[in-house]
């Protein structure tokens, strides 16, 4: 919606505007473009210019929503899920990505099962051994290791401080809102 907004705000008309690529109705003048860039950028989005920039945004899509449908997660072979999805071949994919990103496909999904993780224990809905097979961990020993490596705190630790932050923020908030 916000894209959307900004196109219109810009006067520029649009196909359509989805997650990851907007279709314009006309080729933008160089101006034109360095305006929707640094609006862009504003924003904190950027545009990609390259194709393999654009690639790589393709299998950090599928990877991202892959992780976030659980149930669509593919349980044995993640890579040859991203093949399949993406229409290409995997060894190719993960030396354009590493190439383009600086790290491997492989370390990018530690780094996002780790962030939902980080979301699953926040709700407090959802045990340790919930989590970990939910997000496809061989063992809650096996996750707690992988967080720990990429967070340097324990799953446990973690939760108890975004525990302990959110009673101090509602201290905080219950005491304004009283005065």
């Amino acid at each position: 919606m916000n894209v959307k907004s900004l196109l219109e705000s810009l006067g520029m008309r649009y196909v359509s505007v989805v997650i990851g690529k907007i279709e314009l109705c006309h080729i933008l003048s160089p101006e034109r473009y360095l305006q929707l860039k640094d609006a862009l950028l504003l924003m904190d989005l950027e545009l990609i210019e390259d194709k393999r920039g654009m690639l790589v945004e393709r299998i950090k899509i599928v990877i991202v929503d892959m992780i976030r449908a659980q149930e669509a997660c593919p349980k044995d072979n993640f890579s040859e899920f991203i093949a399949e999805r993406i229409n290409y071949d995997y060894t190719y994919l993960a030396n354009l990505f590493s190439e383009v990103t600086g790290i491997t496909i492989e370390y990018f999904v530690i780094l996002n099962k780790v962030e939902r993780v980080k979301e699953l224990l926040a709700y407090e809905e959802l045990n340790l051994t919930e989590i970990s097979y939910k997000l496809d961990y061989s063992s809650v020993a096996h996750l707690s290791s992988q967080f720990k490596k990429v967070t340097g705190l324990t799953p446990s630790f973690y939760r108890r401080i975004k525990r302990i932050r959110r009673e101090k923020s509602m201290m905080a908030w219950n005491r304004t809102s009283l005065r």
